[in-house]
């Protein structure tokens, strides 16, 4: 073990780290949670049951997992990144031998008490372990090819068991967010673009592989109308959702396709349609705008991080928030095929909103231990 020349790393007391707790961070989350609350509550007709008391519940708790993520030592994390990735990849193993279906996809664990998607754990795990490999390399050595197999592996593992299940849209956001950690770590632009290239080239043949729902939706997002009815129903009504709500939207509760129920998947991937239609354009941009606002923090707490570690975990976790905004309004407004990725902090869902909770307790992780130097390991 190789230790960088540097002043040592301050001891924090966890008074000392209360104190340094990103709180702007914190009330920018609890926003978009409270927005997500108030339209899953529209979205039952103006009742808690089923979607939004549980959803409070789901935060509650996920706000103590940020707390508790954001006050443990980052040299922690680094130390154990291996042993969560390895934990998280035998639960997807484990999804593949016991899960459980639902909706033609098998993505869960019962636990009984909790139903576990391991696919979502595995966005967090994966940007611990290519974290702490790249941190132990110079970059020198991150330029040498051979250097990256073994985060190639740890990408890889996962995103093949996460197509098994199947699902495309979480196997893609891996990917990319890795590729945004790998990208970072200062992995060269050229080597992207060959994998690009690769990738791009081995389409026809990934094509044979996709499921016939999968190749549905992109006939679907190719053109949606051929099949109004059926696979082109609910990007068609998504659509009218959006152009309905105009600027100012037609008000909380007021929304027609919402309380008709015309939308499909109206409390997960298509939440954001209702909010569109009950608030407009401006109630869309509020949001956005709040979105916009967590992702200059995390990049500002990934420039000021002092380890290689703490800047590449907060690039991972951020792009990766930034992943799931992007697609999903895109998905709702038919700029891509439907993917199935819930809007972050507002989907009704209890892994995604847990895994995102802990992503910003990442952060906060991060920039709390901002002045910590890290030892290189090397190898």
């Amino acid at each position: 073990m190789v230790q960088e020349i540097g002043r040592p790393a301050p001891d924090l007391s966890l008074f000392r780290k209360l104190l340094l707790v990103n709180w702007g961070l914190v009330a920018l989350v609890l926003m978009i949670a409270g927005i997500g609350i108030a339209i899953l509550y529209s979205a039952a007709g103006g009742a808690w049951s089923p979607w939004a008391s549980r959803q409070l519940v789901r935060l509650a708790v996920g706000l103590l997992v940020m707390v508790a993520v954001a006050l443990i030592d980052i040299r922690l994390w680094l130390r154990y990144a291996y042993l969560i990735y390895g934990l998280a990849l035998a639960m997807l193993v484990l999804v593949d031998v016991m899960g459980r279906v639902g909706g033609g996809a098998q993505r869960w664990i019962d636990f009984g008490v909790i139903q576990l998607q391991p696919s979502e754990l595995m966005k967090i795990a994966v940007v611990l372990a290519l974290g702490r490999y790249f941190h132990g390399l110079t970059l020198e050595q991150v330029g040498k090819p051979l250097m990256l197999i073994p985060p190639l592996l740890l990408i890889g593992l996962p995103v093949v068991l996460v197509l098994r299940q199947p699902n495309l849209g979480t196997a893609m956001l891996l990917a990319a967010g890795s590729a945004a950690v790998m990208f970072a770590a200062g992995v060269r632009i050229w080597k992207f673009l060959l994998v690009g290239g690769a990738a791009a080239a081995a389409i026809p043949i990934a094509w044979s592989f996709l499921k016939d729902y999968q190749k549905r939706r992109v006939y679907t997002f190719v053109d949606p109308s051929q099949d109004p009815l059926g696979a082109g129903y609910n990007i068609l009504q998504s659509k009218i959702a959006l152009g309905s709500g105009g600027i100012f939207g037609k008000g909380f509760l007021n929304g027609t396709q919402g309380q008709l129920r015309f939308l499909p998947e109206m409390q997960t991937d298509f939440i954001f349609t209702v909010l569109a239609e009950e608030f407009g354009m401006v109630g869309c941009l509020v949001l956005l705008g709040l979105y916009v606002l967590v992702l200059i923090y995390g990049f500002a707490i990934a420039v000021r991080a002092r380890s290689q570690f703490g800047r590449l975990v907060a690039i991972g976790v951020t792009t990766q928030l930034f992943l799931y905004v992007f697609i999903n309004m895109a998905m709702v407004m038919g700029l891509v095929p439907v993917v199935g990725i819930p809007l972050p902090l507002v989907s009704y869902g209890g892994t995604a909103m847990l895994t995102l909770l802990a992503g910003a307790g990442l952060l906060i992780s991060v920039s709390v231990h901002r002045d910590v130097e890290i030892p290189r390991w090397h190898g």
